[in-house]
């Protein structure tokens, strides 16, 4: 038995006892020692390092000559984001990066891609474009990205407006599109202002609930036919004959992803949840109550030889985790997702030296076509199954690191975490022209952006929210944790909101009443310290206008800090990496945590019930804990981690 796997699903609190016993079971075939890096322990690592090995540098299929720009590669690569985000291994998103530069040429073109054929899978890769866009700021995966956002445009539509599958599928809506499309399409409206994108987002789904939905099961069938043409549609309703596993997966999936961009405000947004609540109510009235998985052919669970199916069920178990972390779908439907991942584990997973297999997932069915695929049970049935199928791997990444992500989502469950953005209040121009926000903020995906920092306060089931307003009693009331990072100088704002007496006063009295608050700065050359000092002196911490811990021409080793003195915050003594910072001079109450040479690095300050956190730098944004800067042997992102326990009271796991 595969040890380090066996012991982190048995202690992963995951499941019930039951469930983590039937997990240890299964995986008895396993074999032992042959992954004992921790990492390496979490079931969506070793998917992710299957499917690196699968397709190391292209993605090359049987029966190709050459490799495709093909939609499942972007399954599989949105779930090694997922791997990257939550691990903060630059292997993860050079893989990415590396996948996506075999189609986009420096200026923008994306070899195999061809528009005019108005194939909605095609779109699918554009989230992973987006994505590196944001982190490396290179204007050739926007310039891709802006070639799928114009094939949308244009795209052929249903008299309603709902997108066609593809061309060659005239008046036809499959489940399939909306995960291909719709997502890329609300991030995109997000990073580019597109405000008026939301409403026909919105659109697609209300449509396909529309026509698509049985009003008996709940259920969505696979496809939908406008001209009632196709051999496989209902003359009455257009829609296919069966309800099909992979095809709800698409949709749930779709949901959930959409709704992360989806705008808080917009009319629509409740609208989409309620398709989300009224999917996932159906879905799991044909979970098969035996081994939580979900049919091939879910409603027609008892008819030989219909099948167990693991794409299908990898996706809804994602759809059903992530919607009830998110708080979408009441909490007691994550059970449902912990029987799908338990069933999934024991029924479809086998490790051969060393690779992970996924077992179980049907190559593909779809509806019309050459030859023609009528939708009938014998046609779903006589599709091959396979090992190790790029769709139905990807979408075990994914459900695999969502779970693993979900198995602390209660821990700081209500938690609030504020960032201010008055007095660090940075905005500029981007590509658009439009001014926009940056500068240690959650939704900044570049060096210096908070969001992999966001991600690990959302892991342990805290809330984050961006606080552009002057502290005030009633502002600050529900927070728990208020983080102010690197106070504007007028070389940055014209206008800087400097640190009042006011402020002072309002800060300290909601640190009294039992509030964490993290105040970090920069260097001489980059911080304010003369106002921002009133407020830190207060709880005895004063930030000297010093640069400390300078690292010429990457030398990274001379940002070495360690904190063997500080387990209470990082967990075991790390080594990380912080450089040209601002030192610190202490009186009571504060306490240094943290020295270099004999200079004081971090500092804590207990105040009534509650405590200051200081450390002159913003060292947790994005350049140095999501791995992609750092040489190996730092430890920033681990160490974040455990700060970020340490800041919601969660216990750390020494």
């Amino acid at each position: 038995m595969l040890k380090g796997l066996q012991c982190f699903l048995l202690g992963a609190s995951f499941f019930s006892l039951g469930h983590s016993m039937l997990i240890a079971q299964s995986i008895g075939h396993v074999r032992q020692g042959v992954h004992e890096n921790k990492t390496e322990t979490l079931l969506s690592h070793l998917a992710a390092n299957t499917a690196m090995k699968t397709w190391p540098d292209s993605f090359l299929l049987s029966g190709d000559k050459v490799a495709k720009w093909r939609y499942d590669q972007g399954v599989v690569l949105k779930g090694i984001e997922a791997v990257w985000v939550g691990s903060g291994d630059k292997k993860w998103f050079n893989y990415i990066q590396a996948s996506m530069d075999q189609y986009v040429g420096s200026d923008g073109s994306i070899k195999g891609y061809r528009p005019e054929e108005y194939n909605i899978d095609h779109i699918n890769n554009g989230k992973l474009l987006l994505m590196l866009f944001q982190v490396t700021g290179k204007d050739k995966y926007k310039k891709a990205a802006d070639l799928l956002r114009e094939q949308m445009k244009s795209h052929p539509r249903t008299l309603e407006g709902g997108f066609w599958h593809k061309k060659i599928y005239p008046h036809q809506m499959w489940l399939d599109g909306l995960y291909m499309a719709q997502p890329f399409l609300a991030e995109y409206a997000k990073i580019f202002h597109g405000d008026t994108l939301y409403d026909d987002i919105a659109k697609q789904f209300i449509l396909m609930e529309k026509v698509a939905r049985d009003p008996t099961t709940g259920l969505l069938y696979h496809g939908w036919d406008e001209s009632r043409q196709q051999a496989w549609a209902n003359k009455t309703t257009g829609t296919s004959p069966h309800f099909w596993g992979r095809s709800l997966g698409w949709f749930g999936m779709a949901l959930v992803d959409v709704l992360d961009f989806f705008p808080l405000d917009h009319p629509k947004r409740k609208e989409l949840i309620r398709i989300l609540n009224d999917l996932i109510s159906a879905v799991v009235r044909v979970q098969d109550a035996k081994t939580g998985l979900w049919f091939d052919l879910p409603h027609l669970a008892l008819n030989k030889p219909n099948y167990p199916e693991a794409s299908a069920s990898a996706m809804l178990t994602y759809t059903i985790a992530k919607a009830s972390r998110k708080g979408w779908v009441p909490e007691a439907m994550y059970s449902k997702a912990e029987r799908g991942y338990a069933g999934i584990v024991h029924k479809f997973l086998v490790d051969s030296a060393g690779v992970l297999t996924l077992k179980g997932t049907v190559s593909v069915s779809g509806l019309g076509g050459t030859p023609y695929r009528d939708g009938s049970f014998a046609y779903y049935m006589s599709e091959p199954v396979i090992d190790n199928d790029p769709k139905g791997l990807g979408a075990f990444i994914l459900c695999a690191a969502e779970m693993e992500y979900g198995k602390t989502r209660k821990l700081a469950k209500g938690q609030q975490v504020y960032l201010d953005n008055y007095f660090n209040n940075e905005y500029r121009k981007d590509l658009t022209g439009r001014l926009v926000k940056w500068h240690y903020i959650w939704d900044e995906r570049d060096n210096g952006g908070y969001h992999v920092l966001g991600e690990l306060f959302k892991k342990y089931g805290a809330e984050t929210t961006l606080f552009s307003d002057k502290p005030s009693k009633a502002g600050l009331s529900k927070a728990n944790v208020f983080i102010i990072v690197d106070p504007d100088t007028e070389r940055e704002t014209a206008d800087p909101n400097y640190m009042a007496e006011d402020d002072v006063a309002v800060l300290r009295e909601w640190v009294f009443n039992g509030g964490t608050l993290v105040l970090l700065s920069n260097d001489s050359i980059n911080a304010e310290f003369e106002h921002f000092n009133k407020l830190s002196k207060s709880f005895g911490i004063q930030f000297n206008p010093d640069l400390f811990n300078a690292v010429p021409k990457d030398i990274f080793e001379l940002g070495s800090v360690h904190t063997a003195e500080a387990v209470e915050l990082f967990g075991k003594s790390k080594k990380l990496f912080i450089k040209e910072l601002s030192t610190l001079t202490l009186s009571d109450p504060a306490r240094p945590i943290v020295k270099k040479n004999d200079a004081v690095i971090m500092a804590v300050s207990p105040y009534g019930k509650g405590r200051v956190f200081a450390l002159g730098d913003p060292w947790i944004y994005n350049e140095y804990i999501d791995g992609r800067r750092l040489p190996e042997g730092f430890e920033n992102f681990e160490a974040a981690d455990n700060w970020v326990k340490w800041l919601l009271k969660v216990k750390i796991d020494q």
